[in-house]
């Protein structure tokens, strides 16, 4: 019995566009199901777009290496691509001096990734580069960026569609079963209810990721990640933005703080803040929005609250429950699980967006290890 396709991959966000032109410029042929009715429509288009330089995670995790690998793939891909991104670099800052340490620690924990271009600056040199901002110390990274990521998903689309691959949307997976053969079955609903088999399967189905995998049946050697929605609302500010660059607080725990980010078009809009939730739910609650005004003025003192207003919200896939440790990036393939052909992506969150091309790569070698 052969496969329909040799390789499919659930889910049309970026990380599931980049694996799809990554293995499609291997040789196989792909196939991407989609869900919904356009590519990207939940994690990659509800997020601050922001090309990370890779700072913060522990030296040597998946998030740190990925992270720096892949935004050096993001920025040569956008220049070949005509992708529209700039390199707008960004202002870590300490809004106290007992922040100071802090912003040390992290200055190390980047130069231990291979991010060795951080720049310190003293409350004169960052003011003098933002006077808007109020800071006891900062760290400029020039390699940070942002990036129009729906038009970095079309161009991801438009390699793996020249190549015969395929995006087929609207075609939501049901359940996975895998024959003694080694062959998956994909039962697929929507309208044109049917299955499909194949020899690889990528699952990329980010919010979805854990309860897709939990319809096939590892037989107890394996247990499928549990993800849990962590909703984040951002605020846009009306007329000129107050700065020019991403201005960053100190990371809170897992959270990095009400952000200031300025878009392609110089807009500038703050967020995301952190709610956990049981489900799926996008709706923006404006009164949550005063309780964080005092962070924001923490660093931007002159901030006028009539000028913010509702913008949208975006839910993240987390592999851990508020207040527990951050964990790795979940890129399980037959060594993890015992499946030849089958590789699980779970938990794939900030820094996915400017990962996606390096976790493509990691891909492609889990799906082609013996």
């Amino acid at each position: 019995m052969t496969a329909d396709i040799q390789t499919i991959i659930v889910g049309a966000g970026v990380v599931g566009l980049a694996v799809a032109r990554e293995l499609s410029g291997a040789g196989q042929e792909v196939l991407v199901l989609e869900q919904h009715e356009v590519i990207g429509s939940e994690v990659s288009s509800r997020n601050s777009e922001v090309i990370h330089a890779g700072l913060y995670y522990p030296p040597g995790s998946l998030r740190a290496t990925l992270c720096v690998r892949g935004k050096g793939l993001m920025y040569e891909f956008a220049r070949a691509n005509g992708v529209a991104y700039a390199p707008i670099t960004k202002l870590l800052v300490a809004t106290n001096e007992a922040q100071l340490p802090k912003l040390a620690v992290i200055r190390e924990t980047a130069r231990k990734n291979g991010v060795d271009d951080l720049q310190p600056l003293t409350t004169e040199q960052a003011r003098k580069l933002e006077p808007e901002l109020a800071c006891a110390a900062a760290l400029l990274s020039p390699s940070t960026g942002i990036i129009d990521s729906h038009a970095f998903m079309i161009a991801l689309e438009g390699h793996l569609t020249s190549r015969g691959g395929q995006v087929v949307l609207e075609t939501p997976v049901t359940a996975i079963s895998r024959a003694p053969n080694g062959l998956y079955t994909l039962t697929l609903g929507g309208a044109m209810p049917g299955s499909i088999t194949c020899e690889n399967l990528v699952l990329s189905a980010g919010l979805h990721v854990s309860k897709l995998a939990r319809t096939l049946s590892f037989g107890g050697r394996y247990q499928v990640p549990e993800t849990f929605y962590a909703k984040g609302q951002y605020y846009a500010l009306s007329g000129k933005s107050p700065f020019g660059r991403h201005i960053y607080p100190l990371p809170d725990g897992a959270w990095l703080g009400l952000h200031a980010t300025v878009d392609l078009g110089g807009r500038c809009k703050f967020g995301p803040d952190i709610e956990w939730i049981p489900g799926i739910d996008y709706s923006f609650d404006p009164t949550k929005m005063e309780k964080f005004l005092d962070f924001i003025r923490s660093y931007y003192p002159g901030l006028d609250p009539h000028r913010l207003h509702p913008d949208y919200t975006g839910i993240r896939p987390k592999l851990y429950r508020e207040g527990e440790p951050v964990p790795d990036f979940r890129i399980d393939g037959p060594e993890v699980h015992g499946f030849a052909g089958l590789v699980v992506l779970a938990g794939i969150e900030s820094p996915g967006l400017t990962a996606s091309l390096a976790i493509a790569e990691v891909v492609r070698d889990r799906i082609s290890a013996p």
